[in-house]
Order: structure tokens, then sequence, then C-alpha cells
């Protein structure tokens, strides 16, 4: 599996997609009131499982773990997008939660 570039790999590849990624994303979305990080998170790895972006995951997973979320929360919510995400999905998710060292 091919990882994501990390936050300098894409400063230097797409210096304008990490300048957004930073300022908008992280520095506005992720900062906005209306939901917490611990909530951002969660719904973060929903969407990333449920459209397969496995890539992003692990990324996410050790960001969730900062905002608050155990590792059994995590673990149900994989558990959970079985049903509405399919297994295979969910299948895909787990296999990155077990390569965090969480």
């Amino acid at each position: 599996m091919t990882l994501s570039p990390d936050r300098e790999t894409l400063a230097r590849l797409a210096p304008k997609l990490a300048e957004l990624s930073k300022e908008v994303l992280f520095d506005d979305i992720w900062r906005r009131e209306e939901l917490t990080p611990r909530e951002r998170s969660l719904v973060t790895l929903a969407a990333l499982t449920a459209l397969g972006r496995v890539q992003q995951l692990p990324w996410h997973i050790s960001f969730g773990r900062q905002n608050g979320l155990t590792r059994q929360e995590i673990a149900e919510v994989f558990t959970h997008l079985a049903f509405y995400a399919g297994w295979p999905a969910a299948v895909s998710a787990f296999g990155c939660l077990d390569e965090e060292e969480i």
C-alpha cells in the first residue's frame, strides 16, 4: 500500500495544496465551534472508511487518538460501518488500526 505523503513531502510536491490544507482545513474547518475535534475525528474516520481512503486512515487514527478517541471507540466506528459502508471497507480500516501503535 502506498502511504500518503507527510506534510513536508506534500509541501515540497504541492506547496499550494499544503498551504490550503494547513490554513483552510486545519486552521479553520477543524477549529470551528459547532463540532469538537473529537467529533470531527469520528466523522472523518467514518468518511475515509466509507470512501475506502485507507491511505489517509493511519494518520487520522493517530489524530483521533490525540483528539480523545479510544482504540475501542475507533474499533466500534469501523464495526458499525461494516453495515453501512460494507464489510471490505470495515476490514480494510481495521488493517490500518492494527498497524497503529495505540
